[in-house]
């Protein structure tokens, strides 16, 4: 049973094909920069790996050059596309129409196509997947995994707004969170590693990347995150603003005379870091000129600062917490940034190994002996969780 999963992201498209029978992946990738001059491909199979200099303007582009580097002569690891069982799509936002992985068909389409309004950045872009697999996958069954369904345990308190309750009822307005598969993995992941049942355990989630969110788990169920309608609420990330005082988009949008789709795009693709160091939205090369850029510098700082605050914040919403996790991008591989945030968290017993956490991309317990937390770096797999649910649902 092989399983292509896809995941789609608001400037790239992750994908790995997973033989289930064994877990094995097959090959993996990631297009980044989508929509950027500089766009390109790193295809990987077992050691070897290439880099595709490639522009592409869309998501269907980039899909149709992973498909061939898939098939290739030379290097494929498959002969021919009827070798894929199903393919597995990571769909950010489901409103309150999904609460679980679903298998796709037109009516899907069109209801995750209504949720777009909740995740402008990335379910359309997840929509371009599906169509273009549909296209060039025919009769291949297809499933939709949601990253708001592990957040629906989240008590009422923390996902209703305090604004009239009518646009709840009327237009479902309220948190929704997002990354919950990434959440989730890791959240269990690191249950197992400690050799403790996840009920047992207080875990703090911090999904760190181009997209990035925070998520307060007990017992093994979320009960809060820091994403809320959609993707642009939370902490400040790369592009997108994070949370505000709703005044400054109403105050802007009346002296600049901007329509809200114009301030949308505002707040999710011209704010955040990047907007703050005055560089391009790669975390990377921000953090890069932070040595030597004040603006830089200061893009950095805020973004350490308003992640401890938040996992102080979470702590208390848990009263205590046993554990915090990194992953995501910038989480498993910016080692200043962890010791950044973590030395935010000393007042809370949070200490880490210097030596410990001098690591890119391994899993690892990062604190040291005497911290009160432990802290631990685990690199998410929301590809083989979007795999599992894919290979339930479609049994």
């Amino acid at each position: 049973m092989k399983i292509l999963v896809l995941n789609c992201g608001s400037s790239s498209l992750k994908y790995q094909l997973i033989n289930m029978e064994n877990e094995e992946v097959m090959c993996k990738g990631n297009f980044e920069r989508i929509g950027e001059d500089e766009s390109f491909l790193t295809h990987k199979i077992k050691e070897s790996k290439q880099i595709i200099k490639h522009k592409v303007n869309s998501h269907d582009e980039a899909l149709k050059i992973i498909i061939d580097q898939i098939l290739n002569k030379d290097y494929g690891v498959i002969n021919n596309l009827k070798e894929i069982n199903a393919v597995g799509h990571r769909i950010v936002h489901g409103g309150e129409i999904f609460d679980k992985s679903v298998l796709i068909d037109e009516k899907v389409v069109e209801d995750i196509e209504k949720c777009a309004t909740f995740a402008p950045l990335h379910n359309p872009a997840a929509v371009l997947g599906i169509k273009a697999c549909i296209e060039i996958m025919k009769n291949i069954p297809m499933v939709a995994v949601f990253d708001t369904a592990f957040h629906q345990t989240m008590p009422k308190e923390n996902y209703i707004y305090p604004i009239p309750y009518e646009y709840y009822e009327k237009l479902r307005v309220r948190k929704y969170g997002a990354h919950g598969t990434s959440h989730s993995y890791v959240a269990n992941r690191v249950a197992e590693l400690m050799n403790k049942n996840i009920e047992e355990l207080k875990i703090i989630t911090c999904h760190l990347g181009q997209g990035a969110s925070l998520c307060a788990i007990q017992n093994g169920k979320c009960v809060d995150t820091s994403m809320g309608l959609t993707p642009l609420g939370g902490i400040a990330m790369v592009t997108r603003a994070g949370d505000l005082d709703p005044s400054v988009v109403t105050y802007i949008m009346k002296k600049e005379n901007l329509t809200p789709d114009e301030m949308e795009n505002i707040l999710n693709k011209k704010s955040g870091l990047a907007a703050i160091s005055k560089l391009v939205p790669d975390f990377r090369e921000i953090e890069n000129q932070s040595s030597k850029n004040e603006d830089a510098q200061i893009a950095i700082k805020k973004f350490n600062s308003i992640v401890a605050q938040y996992i102080a914040r979470y702590a208390a919403e848990l009263n205590g917490v046993d554990v915090v996790v990194f992953t995501g991008g910038i989480g498993e591989n910016q080692i200043d940034v962890r010791r950044g945030i973590c030395k935010n968290l000393s007042f809370m017993g949070i200490n880490i190994d210097e030596e410990k956490n001098n690591i890119k991309g391994e899993e690892k317990e990062i604190s040291d002996s005497n911290s009160k937390v432990k802290v631990w770096v685990i690199p998410t797999n929301e590809e083989l969780m979007i795999a599992k649910d894919c290979l339930k649902s479609i049994k």
